[in-house]
């Protein structure tokens, strides 16, 4: 745990951490020893994607060097496939630390997502999607595309 004064969510057992072993089905588009990015089933806007580090930690205070590299690159190929895929006019990324910063999961994460048609994201109640939903959304992002989204 973090040394700092940010107080942190209470979500033990950890989602993330269950997605990435596999106890709960998620759609995950790639992994790294690093990295791995996520469909979230929360579409908040358009093509909706959570980077992660395959690392438990709950913000960015604990990231290394070398997970930071790796995220704001992984980050930066997601948008880059959202924009291939999506062709939104506008692309948002987020990155919350601490509950009063509205941290949900104590466990470092990234959005990514391509804003709506009426522009910006929705921070509102979404619907959840099914993992048959997601996969949709995955399989579309690695369709097209400039550049792999997880680099190895």
């Amino acid at each position: 745990m973090t040394d700092s004064s940010l107080e942190l969510p209470d979500d033990d057992p950890c989602a993330f951490c269950d997605y990435l072993s596999g106890k709960r089905p998620f759609t995950i588009v790639c992994r790294t020893n690093l990295i791995a990015v996520l469909v979230t089933r929360d579409q908040r806007g358009v093509g909706h994607l959570l980077v992660i580090p395959t690392r438990h930690y709950p913000t960015l205070l604990e990231a290394t060097i070398e997970e930071r590299h790796a995220l704001i690159d992984t980050v930066a190929a997601a948008a880059t496939a959202i924009d291939d895929a999506y062709e939104r006019p506008g692309i948002a990324v987020w990155q919350n630390n601490g509950t009063a910063a509205h941290q949900a999961i104590a466990h470092l994460h990234f959005h990514v997502a391509g804003t709506l048609p009426g522009g910006g994201t929705n921070f509102g109640e979404v619907p959840e999607l099914s993992i048959e939903q997601t996969d949709q959304i995955a399989r579309r992002l690695i369709g097209v595309g400039r550049s792999t989204i997880c680099q190895p």
